[in-house]
């Protein structure tokens, strides 16, 4: 059975979009999200950071109402552990929020953060391909001809199925460790766009080899 996948929060306050903007921050959101509730000392451990800057992380992302306390989970009153508040994760419109004067700056900061890790991401996948650890990396982009509303429903059945996988394999299981899945789904990019990433296109390089 597919699990509905938890409801997002749209992000609307500049300072939340300032605090999951923040790269220790935003590691920490995603691991408690992947891990469900879990202690400083856990996250620490997981993450390779000292526990005295992941409690000070945890407490400023409960400053902004992005984790709290889940006491359900805790062993006695003096063990505290963390939950995310939002399980959807968060919706960011980046075009609402930059037609807004309050907002603008803000979401440009997340915009050039969210840009530099999209790079280190797909970097690191592909130093990864050279490590014979036993991880499963892959790069995969795919083309397809689809009407907008098809394009909705697509990316909602792998939402769907993600969020399946999520809930399944939620919690701390040392033989898991935490998997990224990023993905991309837009209107093919054009070719001004693949020659400002990459230079000159195969034509462009023939002329240049000939003259």
């Amino acid at each position: 059975m597919v699990s509905k996948r938890p409801a997002s929060t749209l992000v609307e306050d500049p300072r939340t979009l300032r605090a999951i903007a923040h790269p220790v921050r935003n590691r920490i959101l995603t691991e408690l999200a992947a891990t469900g509730p879990a202690r400083a000392a856990d996250l620490a451990q997981d993450l390779g950071i000292p526990a005295n800057q992941t409690s000070f992380h945890l407490r400023q992302l409960a400053k902004y109402g992005l984790v709290e306390e889940a006491p359900e989970a805790a062993r006695d009153r003096r063990d505290r552990v963390w939950k995310v508040v939002a399980e959807g994760g968060y919706l960011v419109n980046l075009r609402a929020l930059e037609a807004a004067p309050e907002t603008r700056a803000a979401s440009l900061v997340w915009r050039s953060h969210f840009e530099r890790w999209a790079h280190a991401v797909i970097s690191a996948a592909m130093r990864r391909t050279s490590v014979d650890d036993g991880a499963v990396v892959t790069i995969s982009d795919t083309a397809l001809r689809l009407t907008d509303e098809e394009a909705r429903a697509m990316v909602q059945e792998v939402n769907d199925v993600v969020s399946t996988w999520a809930a399944r394999t939620r919690g701390r299981d040392p033989q898991r460790r935490t998997y990224l899945l990023m993905y991309a789904a837009q209107p093919y990019p054009d070719l001004e766009i693949a020659r400002d990433e990459h230079g000159a296109d195969d034509g462009d390089a023939n002329d240049s080899l000939g003259s």
